[in-house]
């Protein structure tokens, strides 16, 4: 693994999966990597989870360690040497402040922006998690993904969707010159909960374009919660070509 850059822990992950047409992505596609999918289907994930206890380089960011975070992601591969690697590319990362934003887009030029956020975590008499919930405002407009999941943790069963969605290891971003940044992001398996009832509501359009609006207008394909765990994110490594 190259060099960390980011350590934290992400907790109480809500990931709601769309199907997607794949021409809606193409355009989005790294160089060098491909649209990856699970049995035919191409997926698109709306995310929201906690950073808690945020280092950059090692070194603590006074009021920017614990905040909350909800993205829209997709999934490629890239052949490397030993197999393929699975990653995620991401299309908008929604953070509550703008210096987060900024180190994010000019490390890596992923699309950050900063909007005013806040969450809800509610806990089950068990000890576990009854309910999670991630808002965010844009143009005084709250938009809000929420997820009750039901049943307990169980860990990710090989081969299923859960497993597809959850577990991936590389992320990629393109470059202001049309190039490729690789970096890995290493973490256990997440045990996962399935959702008992999951919503999005969002104004599609003004916060992901108009090309999502078909996508993320229903209920989601899938949807579950992970538990999460501590993260480290390694420093970008731009591919060749």
């Amino acid at each position: 693994m190259a060099l960390p850059f980011l350590t934290a822990e992400w907790r109480h992950l809500a990931m709601l999966n769309y199907e997607v047409e794949p021409a809606v992505l193409r355009g989005r596609v790294p160089r060098g990597t491909e649209l990856d999918d699970w049995h035919g289907r191409t997926y698109v994930s709306v995310v929201g989870f906690l950073f808690l206890g945020t280092r950059v380089l090692g070194l603590p960011i006074p009021f920017h360690r614990d905040f909350e975070e909800v993205n829209l992601r997709f999934y490629v591969r890239r052949k490397a040497e030993g197999g393929w690697r699975r990653g995620v590319v991401f299309v908008k990362e929604i953070v509550p402040r703008a210096a987060i934003a900024f180190v994010a887009r000019a490390r890596y030029n992923e699309n950050y922006v900063a909007q005013p956020m806040g969450h809800a975590i509610e806990a089950a008499p068990s000890d576990g998690i009854a309910s999670v919930s991630y808002r965010w405002t844009l143009a005084g407009r709250t938009n809000t993904l929420s997820l009750t999941p039901e049943g307990e943790p169980r860990s990710l069963l090989a081969g299923s969707e859960e497993d597809f969605i959850a577990e991936h290891y590389w992320g990629y971003t393109v470059q202001r010159d049309g190039g490729t940044c690789e970096y890995q992001v290493a973490h256990p398996p997440w045990r996962v909960a399935v959702a008992r009832q999951a919503t999005l509501d969002c104004d599609v359009a003004r916060v992901y374009g108009d090309g999502f609006v078909e996508a993320l207008r229903g209920r989601p394909t899938s949807a579950f919660l992970a538990e999460g765990s501590a993260v480290i994110v390694s420093r970008g490594v731009r591919l060749p070509g």
